[in-house]
C-alpha cells in the first residue's frame, strides 16, 4: 500500500533548483505572487506580464532556476466569501498534483501561500497534503493488473512547512487510513466478498498492536446476529460470499478515559434482495461496503498513533445481500439480540439490519466501559446523498447531543476539510417506525426508496436505536449511553459517481482530527 511519502522542510532554499532533490514547485495561493521566495516572485511577475491565466487556473511554467524547471501555480479562487472554506486550498492541490503528474515530475515540492490568519484554514498545508493523496489514488485491482510505478508515479511530496502546521507523523497515519479505506471500499464484489475482505483485514493489522479476530462460523452468527444473518441467508450458499463479522480492538496506554465503540456496515454488494433494486440502480452497489472500510481505515490510523488514555471497539459487520430461493421477504419477523421483534418492511434496506446486532452487541459492551461513545457509519440512504450532497450526515441520540459528539466532530471536520452536517432525531422518525400490530415491536423500514420519504435519512436512527436496545438508555435513563449514527452516502464516494467514483474514507479525517489530534 504504497503512497507518496511525505518530506517536511523549512528551508526555503529548498525551492531552487541548485538545493533541492525535488523536481517541481507546486505552489497553492490565493494570490498571483509569492512571499515566501522573491526568485519565485520574479518568475510570477514575468509571467502575470505576458498571460492573463495566472491566477485564474492552474499553470505549468518554466522555471529553470527552482527545481526540476517547473513551477505549477495553483489558485484557489476568492476565499474571504462567507461560503469558502479550507477546501479551496485542497481543491487547487488536487488539481496542480495531476498537472505535475502528467509533466512527469515525481518528486515535487509543495508551498502553500497566503493562508488566512483565522482558525478555519490553519490547517490548509495538511489539507493540500491530504486532496493531494485523494487525487493521485488508483484502485487495488489496477494497481494489481498494471504497473503501479506507472498508474502512481509520484514517490514524495515535499512540503515546505513555513509556518510549522505540519505533524508529519500524524498525517501520515491518516492517509495510510484512508489508502486502506479506499482500497476496501473500491475494490469488485468478488474480489472483496466478506471472507476476502476479512482475509485482507487480516493481513493489514498484522503486527498492528490491535487485537484482530473474525467470526466465520455461519451458525454462530446466526445465533449471535440474526438480522445479520437474514440478510445474508441467500448468500450462505455460495462460500466465497458467506458472512463474516471482524472485530478489531485497540487499548492504549495509562488509565483509560473514553471508549469508542464503531459499527460498520460492509455490504459487499446489495442486490437489494427480494426487493430487488431496478433501472440500472444496482450498479455500484459493490461500494455499500463504504462504512465498514472506513472504521477498518481509521482503526489503521489508530494503531500508528498509538493515543493513550483510549479504547476503540470495531465490529464490521460483511454481508453480500444476494438474492435467490433463501432471500428473506419483507413481513418476515425476527427477533434480534436485544429481543426487539423486528418485521421486514423492504429487504433494500438491509444496512440497518446489518448493523442492529452488532450495535446492541456494543449496547452490552459499552454499559461497563468508560466514558462511551457508540456509532454506526454506513452507505445508508440515497436520501442522505439528495438532502446534504458531498458532507456526512450525523444523527445522535439524547446522550449523544448533551455531550456534543456530532458538533465536535463537525467542527474538526470543518477544519480539515471533511465536512459534515448534524441532524436531529425527531418523534416523527420514531413515529415511522411503530409497530401496526402486536406481532412485531418496530417495523424496520418503509416499503418504499428513502429518497421519496420525508425524513428518509433520520428515521433509520431511529430504528437501530430501538433494534439495538438503546431505546432505554437515553438521556433520563439510569445509564444514558452516547450514540450516532453516521450517514456517509453522500460523503463516502467522490461525485456521488458511486460505480466510478474514488472512495474518500469519509468521515476518517473527522473522527481522526477529533479523537488522535493533538
Amino acid at each position: 500500500m504504497a503512497y507518496p511519502r511525505l518530506i517536511l522542510t523549512k528551508d526555503p532554499q529548498s525551492l531552487l533548483a541548485e538545493n533541492s532533490n525535488n523536481d517541481a514547485v507546486i505552489l497553492v495561493t490565493p494570490t498571483t505572487t509569492c512571499e515566501t521566495s522573491p526568485i519565485v516572485n520574479g518568475v510570477l511577475e514575468a509571467v502575470a506580464g505576458v498571460d492573463k491565466r495566472l491566477g485564474a487556473e492552474v499553470m505549468l511554467i518554466h522555471a529553470p532556476s527552482l527545481c526540476g524547471g517547473r513551477l505549477i501555480h495553483c489558485a484557489t479562487g476568492p476565499i474571504d466569501r462567507d461560503y469558502d472554506d479550507v477546501r479551496n486550498f485542497g481543491d487547487a492541490a488536487a488539481k496542480g498534483i495531476e498537472l505535475a503528474k502528467e509533466s512527469g515530475a515525481k518528486n515535487p515540492l509543495l508551498l502553500v501561500e497566503g493562508v488566512p490568519g483565522h482558525e478555519a484554514f490553519q490547517r490548509a498545508t495538511s489539507v493540500a497534503y491530504l486532496s493531494i493523496c485523494q487525487k493521485l489514488w488508483q484502485p487495488l485491482e489496477a494497481r494489481e493488473a498494471l504497473n503501479e510505478s506507472e498508474i502512481e508515479p509520484i514517490e514524495t511530496i515535499g512540503l515546505l512547512d513555513i509556518r510549522s502546521e505540519v505533524n508529519a507523523e500524524f498525517l501520515d497515519a491518516v492517509e495510510s487510513g484512508r489508502r486502506l479505506a479506499r482500497d476496501l471500499c473500491g475494490t469488485n464484489p468478488e474480489r472483496f466478498a466478506p471472507p476476502a475482505f476479512a482475509d485482507y483485514c487480516v493481513e493489514a493489522f498484522e503486527d498492528s498492536g490491535l487485537e484482530v479476530s473474525v467470526i466465520d462460523d455461519q451458525d454462530e452468527i446466526v445465533d449471535k446476529f440474526p438480522l445479520l444473518a437474514a440478510v445474508a441467508r441467500s448468500s450462505r450458499q455460495v462460500p466465497r460470499h458467506q458472512a463474516r463479522v471482524i472485530n478489531l480492538e485497540y487499548t492504549g496506554e495509562g488509565p483509560i478515559e473514553k471508549t469508542l465503540i464503531l459499527i460498520g456496515k460492509g455490504v459487499t454488494f446489495d442486490t437489494g434482495g427480494a426487493d430487488l433494486k431496478v433501472g440500472g440502480h444496482m450498479a455500484g452497489m459493490s461500494r455499500d461496503k463504504g462504512g465498514a472500510a472506513a472504521v477498518a481505515g481509521f482503526m489503521k490510523t489508530v494503531a500508528m498513533c498509538q493515543p493513550k488514555g483510549l479504547k476503540v471497539i470495531a465490529t464490521l459487520g460483511m454481508v453480500r445481500n444476494s438474492i435467490g430461493a433463501e432471500c428473506f421477504v419483507a413481513d418476515e419477523i425476527i427477533q434480534a439480540h436485544s429481543g426487539v421483534r423486528v418485521r421486514i418492511g423492504n429487504t433494500d434496506a438491509e444496512g440497518r439490519l446489518v448493523m442492529a446486532d452488532l450495535l446492541s452487541h456494543g449496547r452490552e459492551k459499552a454499559k461497563s466501559a468508560v466514558a462511551p461513545e457508540l456509532m454506526t457509519v454506513a452507505t445508508l440512504t440515497g436520501h442522505a446523498a439528495l438532502a446534504a450532497g458531498p458532507y456526512t450526515i450525523m444523527i445522535e441520540n439524547g446522550p449523544a447531543r448533551d455531550q456534543q459528539v456530532a458538533n465536535k466532530l463537525e467542527a474538526a471536520g470543518e477544519a480539515w476539510g471533511d465536512g459534515v452536517e448534524v441532524g436531529r432525531s425527531r418523534r416523527e422518525d420514531w413515529h415511522i417506525i411503530r409497530p401496526r400490530t402486536k406481532a412485531d415491536d418496530v417495523l424496520s423500514s418503509n416499503n418504499g426508496p428513502s429518497v421519496s420519504v420525508a425524513r428518509g435519512h433520520q428515521f433509520p436512527m431511529a430504528f437501530l436505536a430501538l433494534a439495538a436496545g438503546l431505546d432505554k438508555h437515553g438521556s433520563q435513563s439510569e445509564q444514558p449511553l452516547a450514540y450516532t449514527h453516521i450517514d456517509i452516502a453522500g460523503s463516502g464516494i467522490e461525485n456521488s459517481d458511486w460505480q466510478h467514483g474514488k472512495p474518500t474514507g469519509s468521515p476518517l479525517i473527522a473522527m481522526a482530527a477529533r479523537y488522535l489530534s493533538e
